[in-house]
């Protein structure tokens, strides 16, 4: 892929777009689980492990909190992990009704359940969640503002309490590009109003940063 994408144009970059984000997708859902795309995997997820120690920490101090992610396969074994630790949660995704979610919400506000569950896009905007006290991302997005309004989901009106975020990254892989894109993405965050990213899409320039090809040309 990195060699492929070395000699593209913009002009076949456009072209095979949709291929090209699959295959960045592909690399960002490996640093969860490789499971998210292999119906066959059997191995460990280090993620998760981290995860489940990080939860079972968090569930000693009785903290609440919202655990975000882009895909709703992790969240979906996310949640079948909580049980074992104790932890009861609520899970929004982008098919969840506006009135279910309402619902939900209220509910863990007045301190229903431990945890919940949402999915990163679906669930940025639109939320008043302070019943929680710790955000956890699960995994990167490009645009830093998309982060940002998951943990505002937290710092609302009438939060009393500080909030604790927590950022799961896999040493080694595409995660830590994003995260380096995103330093050079804050100039942005203040052009973007309410939710909605000034810019939302990658570049080409950007992809071939991400895979550290720019580098790899010096």
């Amino acid at each position: 892929m990195q060699e492929r994408l070395g000699q593209v144009t913009d002009a076949e970059f456009q072209r095979n777009r949709v291929e090209i984000l699959t295959g960045l997708m592909r690399l960002r859902q490996i640093c969860d689980t490789p499971a998210l795309f292999m119906e066959d995997y059997k191995g460990d997820s280090g993620k998760l492990d981290s995860l489940r120690d990080l939860l079972s920490q968090i569930a000693e101090g009785n903290h609440r909190v919202l655990i975000f992610s882009q895909f709703r396969g992790m969240l979906d074994r996310i949640e079948k992990e909580l049980p074992q630790l104790g932890l009861t949660s609520f899970k929004i995704t982008g098919s969840t009704p506006s009135q279910e979610r309402q619902e939900m919400t209220k509910a863990f506000n007045q301190g229903e359940r431990d945890v919940f569950l949402i999915s990163l896009k679906a669930g940025g905007v639109g939320l008043n969640l302070t019943g929680a006290d710790t955000v956890i991302l699960v995994d990167l997005w490009w645009n830093p503002a998309v982060e940002s309004q998951a943990i505002g989901r937290a710092h609302r009106m009438g939060q009393e309490q500080a909030v604790e975020v927590y950022r799961l990254v896999t040493r080694g892989t595409i995660e830590e590009k994003i995260q380096e894109l995103q330093e050079e993405k804050k100039n942005l965050v203040s052009e973007v109003l309410d939710g909605t990213e000034s810019r939302g899409s990658l570049t080409l320039t950007e992809i071939q940063e991400i895979l550290g090809i720019s580098e790899a040309k010096t």
